[in-house]
């Protein structure tokens, strides 16, 4: 096994397109990774983005939001937060065998003292509470098994990224199952810094090695994974496109204006069917404004610049803009 230095990048989509390039474009081998992001939310391959993310909170905080190969639930990443990742042959017996790739980070653990292991299917926990979620992705012949390591990690930024309205959106998307959680830092009868914790790591898993072996990528290496950052991790249709179809349905009351109840069918990310009900007065066919919501992305800032473009008051009586967006999120 070699390891890659991703020299202290903490951009996500450019870690996660490190890894993806590893995995599919180096020679086959055993490479093992570290990284550090600042704050993002990494959805899982198979979930819905809009309902694992706070967009508010989101959008207030800069808050990244990233879609990653693997499957699972969504995480909370920020500078308290160590990933680690194994890659390797897809061999047919490690693909599931979560214990294989955590066992080494578990014997570290608890090297320091911190009580860990495996619970369930994927997770590390000390006690009760989990300090780490795990995930898979294989392909030709080849697989990663990844990790994050939440250290000192802001918990109450992990509730708040995450926290959404379950009732607002139907859809047979993957739902994130949410946990207690802790830091390591909590556990760790000497303090430490994450880069030391990743030091620690790193020499305890190459333990016995007179060195530890390095894998140096090229810069033909760095701009293919700058160019896959650009192309998949920072593209809106991998990371909000790609959600699989849901329904939206928002009823609120609003003093001095009525009822308002708003219906919205999304399929790859873009509004399909759209309807609004209520008994709220407005002037003008609230038809006229529904058929300009069809092949809309569904996102803050074009449902915004659509809301723009007419008089909310006239469709819908007296309603900001801002309040008819909220429905809509």
């Amino acid at each position: 096994m070699r390891f890659i230095d991703n020299h202290n990048i903490t951009d996500p989509t450019l870690n996660l397109a490190l890894e993806e390039y590893i995995l599919r474009s180096l020679p086959e081998d055993e490479y093992l990774l570290f990284y550090i992001n600042e704050p993002s939310i990494i959805i899982g391959k198979n979930q819905n983005t809009v309902e694992e993310i706070n967009a508010e909170y989101v959008k207030e905080n800069g808050i990244h939001v990233v879609r990653r190969l693997s499957g699972g639930g969504a995480v909370y990443h920020d500078l308290g937060n160590l990933s680690f990742s194994f890659i390797m042959k897809d061999d047919g017996k490690s693909f599931h065998n979560f214990k294989k790739f955590t066992e080494p980070v578990v014997r570290a653990l608890r090297k320091l003292g911190v009580d860990a292991e495996l619970s369930g299917r994927n997770d590390l926990q000390v006690g009760e509470r989990k300090i780490s979620g795990n995930a898979q992705f294989a392909t030709k012949g080849k697989m990663f098994s990844h990790g994050t390591l939440l250290f000192d990690s802001e918990i109450e930024n992990v509730v708040s990224a995450l926290k959404v309205n379950a009732e607002k959106y139907v859809s047979k998307a993957t739902k994130s199952i949410r946990s207690r959680v802790a830091n390591i830092s909590e556990f760790l009868k000497e303090p430490m810094t994450i880069q030391e914790l990743r030091q620690y790591l790193l020499e305890s898993i190459f333990e016995g090695e007179p060195e530890i072996p390095v894998y140096e990528l090229t810069e033909e290496d760095w701009a293919n994974v700058r160019k896959l950052a650009d192309e998949r991790y920072r593209s809106w249709d991998w990371n909000y496109g790609r959600s699989p179809a849901f329904n939206v349905r928002q009823t609120k009351r609003i003093e001095g204006a009525g009822t308002y109840d708003i219906r919205l069918q999304v399929e790859e990310g873009k509004i399909v069917d759209a309807a609004v009900f209520g008994d709220f007065f407005g002037r003008g066919e609230t038809s006229e404004v529904t058929s300009k919501l069809i092949g809309t992305r569904y996102d803050a800032e074009s449902l915004g610049k659509l809301l723009d473009e007419i008089d909310v008051n006239f469709y819908f009586g007296p309603i900001t803009k801002e309040q008819l967006l909220s429905l809509m999120l």
